[in-house]
C-alpha cells in the first residue's frame, strides 16, 4: 500500500506546475507543465536541441574565463543535452494554515533515492511531453521491480540501463534491480529480446553493453574504438568488415607496465579480453601480464620459471589463455608466409561478420590486432584494419591515428617471407 501511495505522489509530481527541467551547466529552466515555460526567454517550445546546446557552459570555456553563458557553437550532427528533474519547493498563493493530526500504529518505514535516468532522442523542446511519458513509464517500471524484488523490509533499488539496439529500435531504457547479477536476470533478457524481436544469439541487454554517451569519458582511461574515427578504404566493388561491439585498446606500457620489446602478443590478447568483457559475455577483469603467464602454467604449457618473466607468447597460448581464464574456443589459422594472407579475404570477412571478435595475428618477433578487412569479392583487393600494440605514447587519439598506430594497412604490410598464426575467438551464442 504505502509503496502504491508512494508510486501515485511522484506520479502527481510528474504532472504538476513545481515540476522543473534544468539544463546541466546552463542558466536554461523549463516549466514543463506550464505550456513549456522557460527561462532565458529566447527558449520557446520550437528551439532545436543544437541551439540550446549553445547556452552550455563548457569546461574549456570556465578555464578560459569567459563567463557569459550563451556561445557560438559549431553545428553538429547530434548532441547530447543533459537535464535534471527537480521540485520547484515554493508555491504561489495564499499559504494555508498548517493542520496538525496524530496517528498511532505500527509501521514500517523504508526510504531509498530512485536513480530516474531517462533519455529521449528528439530535435527541439517538444521533447518535453516526451521526457515526461518517458519518466511516468519509468516510475511504473521501477515500481514493479520493487515489488518483485521486495523481501520482506528490504528493497532493491531500481537501476536504469540504456541499451543501443540496431535501428530503427535505437536506444531503450530497461529497470534491472541493483545487486542481482546477469545469471539471475536471464529469463528477463529473453522476454526482452521476444519483446523487441532480437536473435538469440547477441547479448544486447546485459549490463555491460549499457550505452556510454559520448560526452562521458571512460573511467579506466583506456581508449575505445579508436578505428571508428577513421576513412574506410576505396576498392572496386569492396566491402569493410569488421570488428562487432567495443573493445579497449591496450598496448605497450600501459598499467605501469614496461613490456617494451616483447609483451605484444599479451597487449593484442588484453584488447581480445576487453571485447568479451564489455560485451558481457564475461564479469572477470582484463588478466594481467602475470595472470596470463600463470594460465599457461596451469594448463601445462610452460614451466613455473614462466610466471614474472618477459618471455613471448604467440597464438597458440593466446588460444590456450582465452579458453582457460575465459572458456572461449577460437580457430587458428595458420598462413606459410606473408604473401598468402592477401589470399585469406573470404576467410577473415567471414569471421567478422558471424564472430564479429578482434583477431591476434603473430609472425615472427611481431604481434598485432586486426580489427576488420577491406575486400572485393570481385578483384581480390584486400586492405587490413590493425591496431598496433607497439604504441607506447599516450591515449592521444589523433596521434594514434594519424601515426598509423590504428590504421589500414595494405598486404605488403606483412613480412612476405615469414609464416604467420592467426587466433580467430569464437563468441560464445548467448543472450
Amino acid at each position: 500500500k504505502d509503496v502504491h501511495w508512494f508510486h501515485y505522489t511522484l506520479h502527481s509530481q510528474v504532472k504538476s506546475e513545481s515540476c522543473v527541467l534544468t539544463i546541466c551547466d546552463s542558466p536554461v529552466i523549463i516549466w514543463p507543465n506550464r505550456g513549456v515555460y522557460a527561462t532565458p526567454e529566447e527558449i520557446s517550445p520550437n528551439t532545436l536541441c543544437e541551439d540550446i546546446h549553445q547556452w552550455i557552459q563548457t569546461d574549456e570555456q570556465e578555464s578560459a574565463g569567459k563567463r557569459s553563458a550563451k556561445r557560438k557553437a559549431k553545428k553538429v550532427q547530434q548532441c547530447v543535452i543533459n537535464l535534471r528533474l527537480m521540485m520547484e519547493a515554493t508555491k504561489t498563493g495564499p499559504l494555508s494554515a498548517p493542520i496538525l493530526s496524530k496517528t498511532v500504529q505500527k509501521s514500517h518505514f523504508l526510504s531509498t533515492a530512485l536513480p530516474i535516468d531517462c533519455v529521449v532522442r528528439t530535435t527541439s523542446t517538444t521533447m518535453n511531453s516526451r521526457l515526461l511519458e518517458a519518466l511516468t513509464h519509468q516510475l511504473c517500471e521501477m515500481e514493479k521491480v520493487i515489488l518483485q524484488h521486495m523481501k520482506g523490509t528490504t528493497l532493491l533499488v531500481p537501476e536504469p540501463l540504456h541499451f543501443l539496439l540496431p535501428e530503427p529500435k535505437g536506444l531503450v531504457t530497461v529497470v534491472y534491480p541493483a545487486g542481482v547479477s546477469d545469471s539471475q536476470l536471464e529469463a528477463q533478457r529473453k522476454e526482452l529480446h521476444q519483446q523487441f524481436e532480437l536473435p538469440n544469439d547477441w547479448p544486447y541487454f546485459r549490463r555491460a553493453t549499457a550505452y556510454h554517451f559520448p560526452n562521458e569519458p571512460y573511467k579506466d582511461g583506456y581508449l575505445r574504438n579508436p578505428h571508428l574515427v577513421l576513412t574506410h578504404p576505396s576498392l572496386d566493388n569492396g566491402k569493410v568488415y569488421s570488428v562487432q561491439g567495443i573493445y579497449s585498446y591496450r598496448h605497450y606500457m600501459q598499467d605501469h607496465m614496461d613490456d617494451n620489446g616483447w609483451g605484444c602478443a599479451y597487449r593484442s590478447l588484453q584488447t581480445i579480453c576487453s571485447w568479451f568483457q564489455q560485451q558481457g559475455y564475461v564479469e572477470r577483469a582484463v588478466p594481467t601480464h602475470k595472470e596470463i603467464q600463470q594460465a599457461l602454467v596451469d594448463v601445462g604449457d610452460k614451466q613455473a620459471s614462466f610466471v614474472g618473466s618477459r618471455q613471448w607468447i604467440g597464438s597458440i597460448e593466446v588460444q590456450a589463455v582465452l579458453n582457460q581464464l575465459l572458456g572461449v574456443t577460437s580457430k587458428i589459422m595458420f598462413v606459410s608466409q606473408g604473401s598468402d594472407l592477401a589470399s585469406k579475404g573470404r576467410e577473415l570477412a567471414n569471421h567478422f561478420l558471424t564472430e564479429g571478435t578482434p583477431i591476434m595475428i603473430g609472425g615472427g618477433v611481431l604481434a598485432h590486432t586486426i580489427l576488420g578487412v577491406a575486400w572485393s569479392e570481385t578483384t581480390g583487393q584486400i586492405r587490413y584494419l590493425i591496431l598496433d600494440p607497439h604504441y607506447t605514447g599516450a591515449e592521444d587519439l589523433q596521434v594514434i591515428t594519424d601515426k598509423g598506430w590504428c590504421g589500414w594497412k595494405g598486404p605488403d604490410f606483412w613480412d612476405q617471407t615469414a609464416y604467420y598464426n592467426l587466433c580467430l575467438p569464437q563468441r560464445p551464442k548467448v543472450i
